[in-house]
């Protein structure tokens, strides 16, 4: 029962963190801020759930097959965030300036 109500609020803390991430994405105008949103949310909220599915089920395997899930997406998930704002700049003379989507022609 215990394990239940543990996994449950990761569950819930996973499924909120990607909800602000979603709202983050599209509320913002300033794509740099998208990125920010976009990188942090993946991250923060597939650990939650990865470790929420971890207490459910238990086994030995299952956790270090989900552990290294995690830490395949904390290794690759900032580089590819840092790799597309760094193309942006270079892309953009404007980048360092916020402007909107449309801005860019």
């Amino acid at each position: 029962m215990i394990r239940l109500v543990v996994a449950s609020l990761f569950l819930l803390l996973g499924l909120f963190v990607f909800f602000t991430e979603v709202v983050g994405f599209f509320k913002f105008k300033y794509i740099m801020m998208r990125i920010h949103a976009a990188g942090l949310g993946d991250t923060l909220g597939i650990m939650s759930i990865a470790i929420a599915v971890a207490i459910l089920i238990g086994t030995p395997n299952a956790i270090i097959k989900l552990l290294l899930v995690v830490v395949f997406m904390m290794l690759t998930n900032p580089v590819l965030t840092h790799l597309l704002a760094n193309m942006e700049v270079k892309l953009h003379q404007n980048a360092g300036n916020e402007y909107k989507e449309e801005d860019r022609a």
